[in-house]
């Protein structure tokens, strides 16, 4: 294709509602609308949700495009990847911007070879030179950032939640619903969902907490946890663990940090009795703000942390919770 002009974000649905990342993804399209000067698309895929093209405006969309059918109801690799590359037939978008989500991870690359192009996966900042898109990516475990940029178009990146700032919501933006017909086959269905278990989970989502308590193999035991969670549910914050602690059992793997486990991207991340090895730390790097509390002075964990503490967290942790309970109440 030429000619190709256009911001699009992929907007996801969780709960029959926008996802948070979404509007994350349309403040920071909005930004590199003014340095580019093209206008913000959505695409909305699914079943049903066409009446969430107005809230797509709301968070700085100026166009939507609606692919609705049967067969999106639910996320599918094959479908998906389908209707989005019709989506962009009709749109001819310039950049395009995914979640760093279960979705996004699978439909991006998938999306970028059916298009000839190439995608930079799990950026953490994004940036226009020159006419180009800037896409800042960690490298080397966390130990360094990479700035890439695409030769062909349309320009792909995959985007971390939480680095970057929503548009406040403005319900009196005006915009433009464009629907695209999906046309899809039962026949390109080469998996199917026979069965979903959801996990059962107290309290606010790791992914969206605005504090993390983690801890790693220096809490000695899944009862050491106890305190962890007491100071996450003062801040109203979530726990989190290294990758040795989900080993020994100590903590679910749906709380794992780390390379192999979730990225966060909290506001206040306090690492506890974790060394800071890169694999940890590109699961978190992102925090505004790292407090590191570990008995070894010498731990890897200091150089990365804002705030460290020096000392064993059984005798720091008591007094910070009381601390941060005047604080809160």
């Amino acid at each position: 294709m030429a000619n190709e002009n256009g911001i699009m974000v992929l907007a996801e649905v969780e709960d029959g509602q926008l996802s948070p990342v979404t509007a994350e993804l349309l403040g920071a399209a909005r930004r590199l609308a003014g340095e580019l000067n093209q206008p913000v698309y959505a695409a909305l895929l699914g079943s049903g949700v066409e009446g969430l093209a107005q809230e797509a405006i709301a968070f700085g969309a100026d166009k939507v495009f609606v692919a609705e059918d049967p067969l999106l109801a639910e996320y599918n690799t094959d479908t998906h990847t389908a209707a989005m590359q019709k989506v962009c037939a009709e749109a001819n978008p310039s950049v395009l911007l995914f979640a760093q989500t279960n979705t996004g991870r699978d439909l991006a690359p998938r999306l970028a070879f059916r298009l000839g192009t190439a995608v930079a996966m799990d950026c953490i900042d994004l940036g226009v030179d020159s006419g180009k898109l800037l896409m800042t990516r960690p490298c080397y475990g966390g130990a360094a950032q990479a700035v890439n940029s695409c030769k062909t178009m349309p320009q792909i990146a995959t985007v971390r939640a939480k680095s970057q700032e929503p548009l406040a919501r403005d319900a009196s933006r005006s915009g433009e619903v464009v629907k695209v017909a999906a046309g899809l086959d039962p026949s390109v269905l080469r998996a199917k969902v026979v069965e979903r278990k959801k996990a059962e989970a107290e309290g606010i989502r790791l992914e969206d907490a605005e504090v993390v308590v983690a801890g790693g193999r220096g809490i000695g035991s899944a009862e050491g946890f106890a305190s962890l969670e007491e100071l996450a549910h003062v801040l109203g914050g979530a726990v989190g663990a290294s990758r040795a602690a989900c080993d020994l059992g100590w903590r679910p793997v749906a709380e794992q940090i780390g390379l192999t486990g979730k990225v966060v991207s909290p506001t206040l991340y306090f690492a506890v009795a974790i060394s800071g090895a890169s694999q940890h730390m590109t699961g978190c790097s992102g925090s505004k703000t790292i407090v590191a509390i570990n008995k070894d002075p010498e731990a890897g964990i200091f150089k990365s942390s804002r705030f460290g503490i020096v000392a064993d967290y059984k005798q720091v942790l008591p007094a910070l919770v009381e601390a941060c309970r005047k604080l809160t109440s």
